[in-house]
């Protein structure tokens, strides 16, 4: 879920006005540069995405899963707000770290959003979504097997007392502003990876800390599905699918209204990731 796009300003063009003078030295990297770039979005080189969203999603679900089947194998060991705002940070983290690489969806309506939105190619989206769920399952399975506590409990659910379709309504309204966010700061005009990573990790505590009492604001079907298919206890399921599909493509809707169509450079670098080194321009650090 990041925005680590970027504009062609940030990187060093020896043809670029007023750096004709630009050294051999400089124009070797740069080409050195190029070469590792082809290379890497070469389709043979995907196993490099894949594995970071695989990595990436199984921390999320660590975390997001792991503070209430802690709490329930250690009594009072995990608060309510600690629970919500881990993931959070930990997606922060996870953006800054490995967001270049993949762009860090960590979330299956992510990889939607940004195909509506034509800044990740449909023929990618079944490969992030496979390892999306292995990695969600993989931390569900981990925790199960370390705390001896059923990983349904750390999954998320309607609240006693609330029906499903207030929580679906919620779960809406939340992804809707997820996903939003994540749209918005990797657009062209948000620059680059740390305002991403603040954002979307700011909106995911500030959910969960509102939010999470009502529906466990999941905002991700994975994040939800897991915990439980490892738990074995499916109940409600289909909120935590419906209500962030349906957020998803609103947040969708909302982006063409205020920006227009995706499509763009930086916002396709941002969804897909880029492995590109920066070259320092002359008389720079």
């Amino acid at each position: 879920m990041s925005a680590d796009g970027g504009t062609s300003h940030d990187y060093f063009d020896p043809e670029a006005p007023g750096h004709s003078d630009a050294t051999p030295l400089l124009a070797t990297a740069q080409q050195r540069a190029v070469v590792m770039v082809q290379n890497f979005e070469d389709p043979s080189q995907e196993w490099r995405r894949l594995c970071a969203e695989g990595v990436g999603t199984f921390f999320l679900v660590l975390v997001a899963a792991g503070g209430p089947m802690i709490d329930r194998a250690v009594p009072g060991s995990v608060g309510r707000t600690a629970a919500v705002v881990a993931p959070g940070l930990m997606v922060m983290a996870i953006i800054l770290f490995m967001g270049k690489v993949s762009g860090a969806h960590l979330n299956p309506v992510v990889s939607l959003a940004f195909w509506l939105r034509r800044d990740f190619p449909l023929r990618r989206v079944p490969g992030y979504v496979v390892v999306q769920a292995a990695g969600a399952l993989a931390a569900a399975w981990f925790l199960q097997s370390v705390l001896h506590v059923s990983a349904h409990v750390g999954s998320t659910y309607p609240a006693s007392g609330f029906r499903g379709i207030d929580a679906l309504w919620m779960e809406v309204v939340l992804t809707l502003g997820l996903v939003s966010v994540i749209l918005g700061t990797a657009s062209g005009a948000q620059q680059v990876g740390l305002f991403g990573a603040l954002g979307v990790g700011g909106y995911i505590a500030l959910a969960g800390l509102w939010a999470s009492p009502i529906s466990g604001a999941s905002m991700n079907p994975f994040r939800t599905l897991c915990p439980d298919v490892v738990g074995a206890d499916l109940t409600a399921w289909w909120v935590y699918v419906a209500g962030p599909l349906l957020g998803a493509i609103l947040a969708v809707a909302l982006a063409f209204l205020l920006r227009g169509p995706g499509g763009g450079r930086a916002g396709s670098l941002a969804a897909q990731g880029t492995i590109r080194p920066q070259i320092a321009r002359p008389g720079k650090a």
